[in-house]
């Protein structure tokens, strides 16, 4: 009797504790900003990817004076043209997707750096951990922005590779610490050590065990990580050290704000990029925070 009771509330308690995805459609489920900060994310990135694909890029960025600052509506122009007389409709969709393809790429990259060092870290502690975090401090000390500009100003050719590489050199600091906290706490769990105790490889306790059972916070990482890489692109091309200017990104675009003529009436040159920037951002911090409720949820639920 007292086993059956026991499996009884064994499967009652499995029943109760819902999936990742479920405790992530529940949250989406109770707010509408981050539904709708997903659709508004979705939509800008596909029409971004989709629209550079529907256009030819020698069009987009061809110079014809004759249509110089066209205002929005005019010549068939829906967004206008700017100095060099480019269309700012096609423009957009390769500068969006520029700035949308190092924020993923860079994204990625750190992830990957982070959850790899972290998870070692983390998970055997030792002089391991003490040597990476070492790492770590000694990273995070170094002025990244400072050094990321005298890299591109020393490098003679650069474009959307070499970006992406200089930017996730110098930001996987963050990650890797947070991954390993987390992997640190799941170390010391029940289930890690029963399967160090039935002779299981770290390799796949680390990977097959640990990392699955914190993917919804690596998931809300990555998101979160997404948006400020696109911020620091845009900021670096704004301030002119990020892609070059015959490079289409929302921060080349942006940048045109830094004349005070074309701040008010040559608007439709930067203001448009602009409003994908905050739009994207900000939407894709709503989903981050989203997931991030998630994640927490999921925790406190065990």
């Amino acid at each position: 009797m007292q086993n059956n009771a026991n499996e009884v509330a064994a499967t009652t308690k499995v029943e109760q504790s819902p999936s990742n995805f479920k405790v992530i459609l529940n949250e989406f489920r109770k707010d509408k900003v981050a539904v709708v900060s997903l659709i508004l994310a979705v939509f800008i990135i596909l029409a971004a990817f989709i629209g550079s694909m529907m256009f030819n890029v020698g069009g987009a960025t061809e110079v014809n004076i004759l249509d110089r600052y066209m205002a929005p509506g005019t010549g068939g122009y829906i967004l206008g043209t700017d100095e060099g007389g480019r269309d700012m409709f096609k423009y957009l969709f390769f500068a969006a997707r520029n700035s949308i393809t190092i924020g993923i790429s860079v994204a990625l990259i750190i992830e990957f750096v982070g959850v790899v060092l972290g998870t070692i870290s983390g998970y055997f502690g030792g002089w391991i951990d003490a040597v990476i975090m070492r790492l770590v401090d000694f990273w995070m000390i170094i002025p990244s922005l400072l050094v990321i500009i005298v890299l591109v100003t020393i490098i003679p050719q650069y474009n959307v590779i070499t970006i992406i590489l200089i930017m996730a050199a110098f930001y996987w600091m963050t990650t890797t610490r947070l991954m390993r906290s987390l992997v640190l706490s799941e170390a010391r769990s029940e289930y890690v050590m029963a399967s160090k105790t039935s002779g299981t490889s770290n390799f796949k306790i680390m990977f097959a065990g640990v990392l699955p059972n914190i993917s919804s916070l690596i998931i809300t990482d990555l998101t979160l990580t997404i948006a400020s890489s696109i911020g620091i692109e845009t900021a670096l091309s704004f301030l002119g050290f990020g892609l070059p200017m015959e490079t289409p990104s929302l921060g080349t675009l942006i940048g045109y704000a830094s004349n005070p003529d074309l701040i008010f009436n040559r608007w439709w040159v930067w203001f448009p990029a602009v409003l994908v920037l905050l739009t994207l951002s900000l939407s894709i911090n709503f989903v981050g925070q989203a997931l991030r409720r998630a994640a927490d949820s999921r925790q406190r639920r065990g």
